[in-house]
């Protein structure tokens, strides 16, 4: 396919100008991506270890840390590198990469949070026919199936965008190559991208919302039928960590993509993408760890264990 974009190189704004907030911010941001991938990588290092936690919800919750290291990292350390240095250059390839990854990690998670829907479903609703409703063929096929699903649109989103010809300027009024700074770019027409963007965005949203939505319905009347207190303290620790991510994760993307290319304020826009982009995944462990008390029970197993091994070492 012949390339008709005129630029071969992007230059990204970044998050400031200041010269007196890049330390700073690189010192925060080196501390968020840290925490971000210590607390993804302990999560999936807990459910692997502990066979107490070799259960549908928690191989889920594993993909979900991997989905969010993997979008954190394809943004927040060109980011760091872009405040140590003044030379915030990307090539017209790596922007397309960043852009398919960012893009097919982000969307994933919104399949993902659906599954994990459905399986608190079947968990809250239907306990005794659970291990029949989510086996290891089912739960395997919910998972490759939000991949193929993220990566699928990501790649639409990205042929569609690096079709498209820039000539009127290179430099991206953002800290990363995302779709609408790219659209504000290009000099072709770019309706037909929009519109694709924003049907499939929708489509996307609206989807998983609607199963999450019509899931958690059917669990709240569930919940309300139930007369033990000890199952209903359950019933709510098991979904309260699940709600708190789709709530925090879906807010935010309908605000960031689900209005018109002339709303966006791109100083707005950037606070709401560092916030998805990198406090988004650095949370979404500590939600999971601090509500849940099997995974802190494995946490505290698995440092016991480590005290033991050093004593007998030493």
């Amino acid at each position: 396919m012949e390339n008709s974009t005129e630029v071969t190189e992007f230059i990204l704004a970044g998050l400031t100008d200041d010269p007196d907030l890049r330390i700073p911010l690189f010192i925060l941001l080196l501390l968020i991506y840290l925490s971000t991938v210590l607390g993804n990588l302990g999560m999936i290092g807990l459910i692997l270890l502990d066979s107490h936690l070799h259960t549908p919800m928690y191989f889920f919750l594993s993909h979900l840390s991997l989905v969010d290291l993997g979008y954190s990292s394809a943004v927040t350390p060109m980011v760091m590198a872009g405040l140590l240095s003044r030379d915030k250059i990307i090539s017209h390839n790596a922007c397309g990469a960043q852009l398919f990854f960012f893009a097919g990690f982000i969307i994933t998670e919104a399949f993902l949070l659906c599954s994990m829907a459905y399986d608190r479903y079947a968990a809250v609703c239907k306990p005794l026919h659970y291990t029949t409703t989510m086996t290891t063929n089912t739960w395997i096929c919910l998972n490759i199936g939000s991949d193929v699903c993220g990566f699928l649109n990501s790649s639409i989103h990205t042929g569609n965008i690096f079709r498209l010809s820039f000539c009127k300027s290179n430099v991206i009024d953002h800290f990363f190559c995302d779709i609408p700074p790219l659209l504000a770019l290009s000099c072709s027409d770019t309706y037909v991208c929009e519109m694709t963007a924003f049907l499939l965005g929708g489509f996307n949203i609206l989807f998983s919302l609607v199963v999450i939505f019509i899931s958690y319905l059917f669990i709240f009347i569930t919940i309300l039928r139930m007369r033990s207190s000890g199952a209903l303290q359950k019933a709510f620790s098991t979904c309260a960590s699940h709600l708190t991510a789709v709530s925090i994760f879906y807010g935010t993307i309908i605000f960031m993509y689900l209005q018109p290319s002339s709303s966006h304020a791109m100083g707005t826009d950037k606070m709401a993408s560092v916030f998805y982009t990198m406090v988004i995944p650095m949370l979404n462990p500590l939600v999971y760890s601090l509500r849940n008390k099997e995974v802190k029970g494995a946490f505290l197993t698995a440092v016991g264990r480590a005290k033991s091994s050093i004593r007998f070492i030493f």
